[in-house]
């Protein structure tokens, strides 16, 4: 029988749909069938991942990553 522990170390995996082993991902839904725990991790784990996601700002591009280590360091000189 897998364990809660086993399902938690591969939880990101199963988020992110990863390439996992027919056995495997046979094991982890069959646990998650019987462990309603683990079923309410995975579900506020969804729920996080997606609201990071969106979230989450854009990238910051040269000119912006520039200005803010020259605030952080005002006597550096430019690259």
């Amino acid at each position: 029988m897998l364990s809660c522990k086993h399902l938690v170390d591969n939880a990101d995996r199963l988020i992110d749909g990863a390439e996992l082993r027919p056995g495997q991902r046979f094991a982890l839904r069959a646990h998650l069938m019987i462990c309603r725990h683990c079923r309410r991790y995975l579900r506020q784990l969804r729920a996080l991942t997606a609201h990071l996601n969106r979230r989450a700002p854009p990238p910051a591009d040269d000119a912006q990553t520039h200005s803010v280590l020259q605030r952080l360091d005002p006597d550096q000189s430019p690259p």
